[in-house]
């Protein structure tokens, strides 16, 4: 059955205390919006279609850059959630199947619920995701007769035996794409709100002879977010559930509960994550790799067997061979480690190339910037890089060849050849001592 997703996206969010809108605002590194257009996208739908309001171009940015076939709308006025779902309308005039109300601050409804909702939709012309909540609270309460929906009933406008029904209303909604525009029209905003309400359609479906039920899901899933609290607590459900997911998949984490885990991130089985690395998107581990404590990693891969840390910080477009080792306070941008290659302490290794068994000396830097351009330096296979040496971009060493300690390498390096690049050592017999000497008599003088 073809499918569509109406994402609503308008909010303003105004208990987030942010300049930010709400759907933007992040869990595991991404945007609550993609959450739900990821969720979406398991359904291979032909059209998604996001609707903004408050802080539209930059929501529109950020759901464009996830899905480039996204179409985006725009809500002038926030009347109500039917009139949010009616701005779709025009983008949706010739499709044929069942549409999907989704919310941008809604990011956890799983996929396998919305195929229940779309499978439902074959039976049912309207179709409800409801949640049995712990406490009811102010939701909207889910008023059934028998397996089919009545109506929906907005807390405020319940009576006090409405009230009392646990059964509550996500505000996920599906149908026949044009019945529920047909339906739509006729909504009105008599109510305490004085707004368009799309559950409203429920009541208007009965009148018509149409049938409405409801699909039921866990309420975490319908967990929406209104404010910094609950986005701290979505953050945390996200990370007990991905932290879940990768030691079912066989990845040793002694420590689980200090890892951070981005909505993408990839682990291998029989990888080893130790405690306090920090995944931010992007990144993908590869099985038997070792990620050593207090690493920080993003938009990189880390082959089979590759070793990163401690302390290791390993940014975009860093690839780590198998067997590479990257070691404590070492940072890696833009560059290709080659198979078994070394950087063991306390270097920079910024938009280069790097051999296979290569080995790099402590606190060695290649220079790549000059301030304008970003320039690239290239080590050959079993190349040895003395400790502090500084490569100054572009450069190459080449297969084999060595720099001396302290050495700035500014020309390139043949293989198999010794580059040294640093002033003469000149010792002046005694004046360590007179110089020590001079300072102290300065020092007990201001004394």
């Amino acid at each position: 059955m073809a499918t569509a997703f109406v994402i609503l996206g308008a909010g303003k969010g105004t208990r987030m205390n942010s300049d930010l809108p709400k759907v933007l605002h992040q869990i595991g590194g991404a945007p609550l919006l993609v959450h739900a257009m990821k969720s979406a996208e398991q359904l291979e739908p032909e059209h998604m279609v996001v609707v903004t309001g408050h802080g539209s171009e930059a929501v529109a940015k950020a759901a464009t850059a996830w899905n480039p076939d996204a179409k985006v709308v725009h809500q002038d006025e926030q009347l109500g959630t039917a009139h949010a779902v009616a701005q779709a309308r025009d983008a949706l005039k010739a499709f044929e199947g069942t549409a999907i109300v989704l919310y941008g601050d809604t990011p956890f409804i799983a996929p396998e619920t919305l195929r229940k909702m779309v499978d439902k939709c074959g039976t049912d012309d309207v179709v409800v995701l409801g949640f049995a909540a712990t406490d009811p609270g102010r939701y909207g309460r889910l008023v059934t007769d028998g397996a089919k929906l009545s109506k929906i009933v907005e807390y405020k406008d319940a009576t006090p035996e409405e009230r009392a029904i646990t059964l509550c209303n996500s505000g996920v909604i599906a149908g026949d794409a044009q019945t529920l525009f047909a339906l739509i029209d006729a909504v009105g905003n008599e109510n305490a709100a004085g707004e368009y309400y799309l559950t409203d359609i429920i009541g208007i479906a009965r009148e018509r002879g149409l049938t409405a039920s409801v699909v039921a899901c866990d309420e975490s899933e319908t967990l929406g977010i209104n404010s910094r609290a609950e986005l701290a607590a979505a953050e945390a459900m996200f990370q007990g559930r991905m932290r879940a997911n990768a030691m079912e998949d066989g990845v040793a984490m002694p420590a689980p509960e200090t890892i951070v885990f981005a909505h993408d991130t990839v682990i291998g089985r029989d990888a080893t994550v130790e405690p306090h690395v920090v995944f931010a998107p992007g990144v993908s581990v590869e099985s038997g790799a070792t990620v050593r404590a207090f690493s920080h990693l993003e938009g990189c891969h880390v082959a089979r067997g590759a070793v990163v840390g401690p302390y290791a910080r390993l940014r975009p477009g860093a690839e780590l061979s198998e067997d590479a080792k990257i070691g404590n306070f070492v940072e890696i941008k833009n560059a290709m480690i080659g198979e078994g290659a070394k950087v063991n302490h306390l270097s920079y290794i910024g938009d280069a190339e790097v051999g296979p068994r290569a080995n790099i000396g402590a606190g060695t830097v290649t220079c790549n910037y000059d301030g304008f351009f970003k320039h690239r330096t290239t080590i050959g296979a079993d190349a040895f890089i003395g400790s502090d040496t500084m490569l100054v971009a572009p450069v190459s060493v080449g297969a084999g060849a060595m720099t001396g300690s302290g050495s700035t390498i500014t020309e390139d390096v043949p293989d198999g050849d010794l580059g040294v690049g640093r002033a003469r050592q000149r010792n002046v017999r005694g004046f360590a001592g007179k110089l020590f000497a001079r300072l102290k008599k300065q020092k007990e003088a201001k004394h």
